[in-house]
């Protein structure tokens, strides 16, 4: 990103603001759409982008080669890139939309008062939807399609190293609005020229109603701490699995590498393994030669490791413990028990996913009892923590606080709730 004159910053502020505020004109629009329209234009757009996959493609290979050009890790490629059977599965998560049901005007809870007044507290959509996100075009129609069926307008701010890829699709998205005689303001790029954007998105009280950000932890904080418009707080996947003394040993290595290897860019992929230490050193160098095997680099305390017989350690530093890799390393460290595992857990994860495998009942119960995070996984790889894994359809994105939604967000998460009273001309004394 490149620096701009004062008349390009004034220039970009304008755009986001006018597009906001186009937003929040139509969106009364959506929050009144009957369910069958919704789903209507989310089939439709899904054969669209199936049909328009060739398009979709020349755009991404535009971001792609600029991406490496700029010295893009590929890790980041592996988010940001997109192939006939990614589209697929984007249209297909469209479709799961589709097919979920409607949260908004779902009566919660209800009650006549002892006047006679009928009470009810129903769903209804949170507004305008900003959305910040990074590298994952795939991320655009999801946002697109949980806004839709939830009844919010989709503001979305994508990164620079996803453009052509972003503004090919919803070049297309809103094309299919129209198609379906709905405003294309339902659907919104802004502009990713420079970092100011975000924050003239996130600063946009009255116009934007909630925004969410999706990305590193930089990107959240950044989100969390500067906007003055509600903000939902997704996290980082600092993920963590402990192998407990009690553990099925070879079930416990396969979930290992299932959650590091399995796609190791995504937020919930295992990043530190915890081992017990009442585990028998061969155990403790299976699982460590099982991992290398894999082809992923084991961080560690260098000498503790190679002095149980392992080889080819490299010494972790604080980071190790604290980030995400998003790549094909992970942490290890052996811990004293079930405490141990809690207690390094709660000094460094990021409170999205953490999972324990052993037979013990009484360990897994503590283990689910004492571990603060959205979700805790008992002998089962910390890959399942997905929105449609949980029969949600496509996520929004996994929500680490603890206010107001917590673990995968969809369609009930994009809502809020209004009170709706009905009386026959009761006063109140």
């Amino acid at each position: 990103m490149g620096t701009q004159t004062a008349e390009q910053r004034a220039a970009e502020r304008d755009d986001v603001l006018a597009k906001a505020a186009a937003a929040k004109k139509v969106a009364p629009v959506l929050a009144t759409l009957p369910t069958v329209k919704k789903d209507e234009l989310l089939l439709a757009a899904a054969e669209v982008l199936i049909e328009r996959t060739e398009d979709i493609l020349a755009a991404n290979n535009q971001d792609i080669e600029a991406g490496r050009a700029n010295g893009m890790a590929e890790s980041l490629v592996d988010r940001l890139a997109l192939d006939a059977g990614r589209i697929e599965g984007i249209a297909g998560g469209l479709r799961q939309v589709a097919g979920l049901q409607d949260p908004v005007g779902e009566v919660l809870r209800g009650s006549v008062m002892a006047n006679g007044i009928q009470m009810k507290q129903v769903r209804v959509p949170l507004g305008v939807m900003g959305m910040v996100y990074e590298a994952r075009p795939n991320v655009t129609v999801d946002a697109f399609g949980l806004a839709i069926k939830s009844g919010n307008v989709a503001l979305l701010r994508g990164s620079s190293t996803a453009r052509f890829s972003n503004e090919k699709l919803v070049e297309i998205l809103q094309q299919v609005a129209a198609d379906h005689g709905l405003p294309r303001e339902i659907v919104q790029l802004l502009p990713c020229e420079s970092h100011d954007s975000v924050q003239d998105l996130i600063t946009a009280r009255g116009l934007v109603d909630v925004v969410i950000p999706r990305g590193s932890a930089r990107l959240i904080n950044a989100v969390v701490t500067g906007a003055t418009v509600p903000a939902i707080e997704t996290g980082t996947g600092n993920c963590h699995f402990y192998i407990d003394r009690d553990a099925e040993l070879d079930s416990a290595i396969d979930m290992v590498i299932n959650g590091k290897t399995r796609r190791c860019s995504v937020c919930n992929a295992t990043e530190t393994v915890l081992l017990d230490e009442a585990l028998a050193d061969a155990d403790k160098i299976s699982v460590i030669e099982a991992l290398q095997a894999a082809g992923v680099t084991v961080h560690g305390e260098k000498a503790s490791l190679e002095g149980l017989g392992a080889t080819e350690i490299v010494q972790a530093e604080e980071a190790d413990w604290a980030d995400e890799y998003l790549s094909f390393d992970i942490a290890c460290a052996v811990v004293d028990g079930v405490e141990g595992a809690i207690n390094h857990i709660a000094q460094w994860s990021t409170g999205h996913t953490e999972a324990i495998a052993s037979l013990n009942a009484y360990t897994l119960q503590k283990f689910a009892n004492e571990v603060d995070s959205a979700a805790v996984m008992l002998n089962a790889s910390t890959a399942f923590t997905d929105g449609e894994q949980f029969g949600m359809g496509a996520e929004i994105g996994i929500s680490t606080q603890k206010l107001h939604a917590r673990g995968p967000m969809a369609l009930p998460e994009l809502t809020s709730t209004k009170w709706i009273l009905e009386g026959t001309g009761q006063t109140r004394p």
